[in-house]
């Protein structure tokens, strides 16, 4: 049997999105066929206007619909605490544990050499500039995953500022810290139990 071109279409973008294999595709993909109209109209809405909508953030490149930030703009936020992560999803995850009331970086990846993802294909640049620039901050933490990759761009990041802070005077008192080991090897920031991301936070040491 010929699966119909649209029913076939559909299965082969599902199968694009990360985690999904063609059984899961073909599910969702008949699961949609059931769904009323109006219901597939919101979803193609959605999907439609999901990056025409939305902005990253020119200071902290997050995403938002605003720039700067609501986190960015928010006077209320500790400015001195700038936290750095991989992916927009780690910060949502620190904000749902609540404990952390600092500013972020987001890196939009981490450094791959076998990808070849280099300190210049994320937003390292960026973050080295943010902070020559800012003399708010007091303290950099490191809380990139606790991966092979998320600790090879910690440690990278914690040289390149160990190094601002001899070439600059107004940056000998910058904390740079790694987030603690509450969170065990292997695991992504996004998966973890608000507890173990309240534990990581409290437990963060000094590189």
């Amino acid at each position: 049997m010929t699966i119909p071109k649209p029913i076939q279409n559909l299965i082969e973008s599902f199968e694009k999105l990360p985690g999904v294999g063609p059984k899961t595709a073909q599910r969702l993909t008949f699961y949609l066929l059931h769904v009323p109209q109006g219901e597939l109209d919101k979803f193609a809405n959605s999907l439609q206007n999901l990056k025409k909508d939305t902005i990253l953030c020119s200071t902290c490149f997050m995403i938002d619909e605003s720039n700067p930030c609501s986190i960015c703009s928010n006077k209320e936020r500790d400015h001195s605490l700038l936290c750095v992560v991989e992916q927009p999803l780690d910060v949502l995850a620190l904000e749902k544990g609540r404990g952390y009331k600092g500013i972020y970086h987001v890196l939009h990846g981490k450094i791959d050499p076998l990808n070849n993802i280099g300190p210049d294909e994320i937003y390292i640049p960026q973050l080295i500039k943010r902070i020559k620039e800012t003399e708010d901050i007091t303290e950099v933490i490191l809380a990139t995953n606790p991966t092979m990759e998320g600790e090879a761009t910690a440690m990278y990041l914690a040289k390149r500022l160990g190094e601002l802070k001899t070439q600059n005077s107004k940056l000998k008192t910058l904390i740079i810290s790694r987030i603690g080991r509450g969170l065990p090897v292997g695991a992504d920031l996004e998966y973890a139990d608000d507890v173990t991301l309240q534990r990581a936070m409290d437990g963060r040491s000094s590189y």
